[in-house]
């Protein structure tokens, strides 16, 4: 399995309609089902700090991830700038396989 780990800031104003397109049946979900090798995302919020969030996107190999992006990269780009208002910084924490 390769997973993709990221860290989100949100602004309080913003927290419903990020849960709505970052969550297990979001936006970046349905463009990732769309591709072979694609198996869940996984959307965590902050105990401490409600404003924080960590997505886990779950593909079989970094192979199905390489060319999910060739295959939809045009499309993960659009919806990035789509949705970049959401969120008030956001960071990779890590690429892992296992």
């Amino acid at each position: 399995m390769y997973v993709r780990v990221w860290t989100y800031e949100v602004a309080e104003a913003t927290v419903d309609a990020f849960i709505a397109a970052y969550g297990a049946e979001g936006d970046w979900a349905q463009l990732f089902g769309q591709a072979q090798g694609y198996l869940g995302t996984e959307l965590y919020r902050g105990t401490a700090d409600p404003t924080q969030f960590i997505t886990v996107d779950r593909w079989e190999s970094a192979a199905a991830w390489s060319a999910f992006l060739q295959e939809w990269g045009q499309r993960y780009q659009r919806l990035d700038g789509r949705l970049a208002g959401l969120s008030t910084s956001q960071r990779a924490l890590i690429e892992a396989s296992r």
